[in-house]
C-alpha cells in the first residue's frame, strides 16, 4: 500500500509525498501516519501500464522487410527468367540513399572434381555517389553462401553505374551434380542515359540467358535480393540460385 506522509510546520502548511515521516517541529516528536492516497495511487498504476506497453511495443516490433526499409524510391525490379528455382529470397538490401552500384565481386566456388560443386555463392555491390566523390558508400550483400572464394572487383567506367544484368546458369544435371547460377554479368551507363559498356566475365559452366530490362533514365541500381538454397546435407547443394536487382533514382 502507499503511504502519504506530512511535514507540518507551526502554521499548518502540509505537503503530500507517497510516503515518508510526519515531523511536527513545534513539539519535536517524530510520527508517522500511514493513509492511503488513492489519487496518487491510481496517477501511479496508469503510468505503470503505460510503461509496460510502451517497453512491448520496442522490443517486439512487427518487423516485415519490403523495399520500403530502405527508404528508396524503387524505379524497376531486374530480373531473368533463367535462374534456378530452388531456395528463398533473401530479405533485399540497399546502398545508402542517393549511392548507386558501381562494380561488383563475386564468391565463387571452383570446381571440385567429384566432389559437390556450388559455383556462384554471394554477389557483393560496391556503392558509390557522384563521379568525383570517393568510393566510401561501401558494399552490400544480399546473403552468402558458405562455399568459394571472392574474385576481385570489377568497376564500371569512372561515372558510369550498373543499369542491367545476365545471369549465367547451368541446367538440371539429372542424376549429376547441379550447381545452378555460375556467373553474372552487367552493363554500365550513366544515371541520366547514354550508352552502355558491359562488365564482366564468364563462368567455367553453364550459358547466359537474355540480358534484363535496363533501368530507367536517371536510375540505376541500388539493391538486390538472392535466393539461396540451404545446405542439403548429403544431398546436392547449390547455394545461389538467381537474383533480382532494384533499380532507385
Amino acid at each position: 500500500m502507499l503511504f502519504v506522509c506530512r511535514i507540518s510546520y507551526f502554521w499548518n502548511s502540509q505537503l503530500s509525498f507517497p510516503y515518508g515521516i510526519v515531523f511536527d517541529d513545534i513539539k519535536g516528536q517524530k510520527m508517522c501516519k500511514a493513509e492511503p492516497n488513492w489519487e496518487m495511487l491510481c496517477f501511479i498504476s496508469i503510468c505503470l501500464i503505460v510503461s509496460v506497453l510502451s517497453t512491448h511495443k520496442k522490443t517486439a516490433p512487427d518487423f516485415r522487410p519490403t523495399i520500403k526499409t530502405a527508404q528508396r524510391t524503387v524505379t524497376r525490379v531486374l530480373s531473368v527468367r533463367n535462374g534456378g528455382r530452388r531456395g528463398t529470397w533473401s530479405r533485399p538490401e540497399f546502398c545508402a540513399r542517393r549511392y548507386h552500384a558501381s562494380g561488383f565481386s563475386l564468391k565463387i566456388q571452383p570446381k571440385q572434381g567429384s566432389g559437390d560443386d556450388t559455383a556462384l555463392n554471394a554477389i557483393r555491390l560496391k556503392c558509390r555517389r557522384g563521379t568525383r566523390a570517393p568510393n566510401t558508400g561501401g558494399s552490400i550483400m544480399a546473403k552468402e553462401g558458405p562455399w568459394g572464394r571472392w574474385t576481385s572487383a570489377l568497376n564500371c567506367q569512372s561515372g558510369k553505374r550498373l543499369v542491367r544484368f545476365r545471369l549465367q546458369v547451368q541446367p538440371k544435371q539429372g542424376t549429376g551434380d547441379d550447381t545452378m547460377a555460375t556467373y553474372v554479368r552487367f552493363k554500365c551507363r550513366q544515371i541520366n542515359g547514354g550508352t552502355h559498356s558491359d562488365l564482366g566475365k564468364s563462368g567455367s559452366r553453364g550459358k547466359f540467358g537474355a540480358w534484363s530490362k535496363t533501368c530507367p533514365q536517371r536510375s540505376a541500381i541500388c539493391g538486390m535480393t538472392v535466393r539461396m538454397a540451404p545446405r542439403q546435407g548429403v544431398g546436392d547443394d547449390t547455394a545461389l540460385n538467381d537474383v533480382r536487382f532494384y533499380c532507385c533514382k
